[in-house]
C-alpha cells in the first residue's frame, strides 16, 4: 500500500469540521506539508507532564564547580531510582550578571554534568507543574542555586558531559570594575528538545568551571516526565 497526499488545500475555500477525515497535504515537489496548531510544548503541558525548576538570582560559589556530594548545582534535577518515568529535558535558560565591583575571577566555561545510580539523595525541591502552576505531581527533585541546595548523599560523583553553548565572562582574573560603567550580562536559551534523558537514578546538573563569587546567575530548567 502506498500512502499518498493531496497537493493544495484539503478543501478549497472552507474549513473542515471536527471528526472529518482529511487528506494529508503535499507540496508540488512531493514534500509533506505540516502546520503547527499549538506551541510544541502545549500537549505535554496540557497532559500535566511538563515540569520545571528554576533559580532566582544567586551568587556563584566554590561549590558550583565541584562534582561530589558538596556540589551545589546552578540548575539541577534528580530522578529517584523509584521513579516510573524518564525526565526528558526540553529547555534551559541561563543568565550571568556581575554582582559587585571588587576584583576576582570570571566563572569559566559553563558545562553540564551527570551521574547515574543515585537513590539516596536527601535534598531537593518539588518542581513546578506547568499545567497546574503548583509544586505537585512530579517524581523528580530539582536543585536551585538560590536555595544553596547541595547533592547531599549522592551515590556516584558527577562527570562533565559537555559544554553549555553560551558566552561567558573570561576565566582570567581581572581588576576592580568601574562602578559607573554598565556591565554586560550573558544569557542563553538552550532548546534541548529531548536530546538529553535523565533515567531513574540519574542526576543532571549545570555547573561553572572556575571558582567565582563575583558573578550571579538565574535561570530555569524544563523537562517532560514520560512513563518508561
Amino acid at each position: 500500500m502506498i500512502l499518498q497526499g493531496v497537493v493544495g488545500p484539503a478543501t478549497a475555500g472552507s474549513s473542515l469540521g471536527s471528526g472529518v477525515q482529511a487528506n494529508a497535504r503535499q507540496g508540488q515537489l512531493g514534500e509533506m506539508i505540516v502546520s503547527e496548531l499549538h506551541g510544541k510544548y502545549y500537549e505535554a503541558a496540557y497532559r500535566g507532564n511538563l515540569f520545571s525548576g528554576g533559580t532566582t538570582i544567586a551568587a556563584l560559589s566554590a561549590n558550583t564547580i565541584t562534582l561530589t556530594a558538596t556540589t551545589t548545582p546552578i540548575l539541577g534535577v534528580w530522578n529517584p531510582t523509584t521513579s516510573t518515568v524518564n525526565l526528558v529535558l526540553s529547555q534551559m535558560s541561563l543568565a550571568v550578571v556581575t554582582n559587585n565591583f571588587t576584583s576576582g575571577a570570571g566563572p569559566g566555561a559553563f558545562v553540564w554534568a551527570a551521574s547515574t545510580g543515585n537513590g539516596a539523595i536527601t535534598t531537593g525541591s518539588n518542581p513546578w507543574n506547568r499545567k497546574t502552576l503548583t509544586t505537585a505531581g512530579s517524581q523528580a527533585k530539582y536543585f536551585p542555586l538560590s536555595g544553596a541546595t547541595a547533592l547531599t548523599a549522592i551515590t556516584n560523583n558527577l562527570v562533565i558531559g559537555g559544554g553549555i553553548p553560551m558566552p561567558s565572562p573570561s576565566a582570567l582574573t581581572y581588576g576592580t570594575l568601574v562602578s559607573t560603567v554598565m556591565q554586560p550580562s550573558f544569557a542563553i536559551n538552550w532548546d534541548i528538545n529531548g536530546a538529553l534523558v535523565v533515567p531513574p537514578g540519574g542526576v543532571f546538573a549545570i555547573l561553572n568551571t572556575t571558582s567565582c563569587t563575583v558573578f550571579s546567575v538565574f535561570g530555569e530548567l524544563i523537562w517532560e516526565e514520560i512513563p518508561i
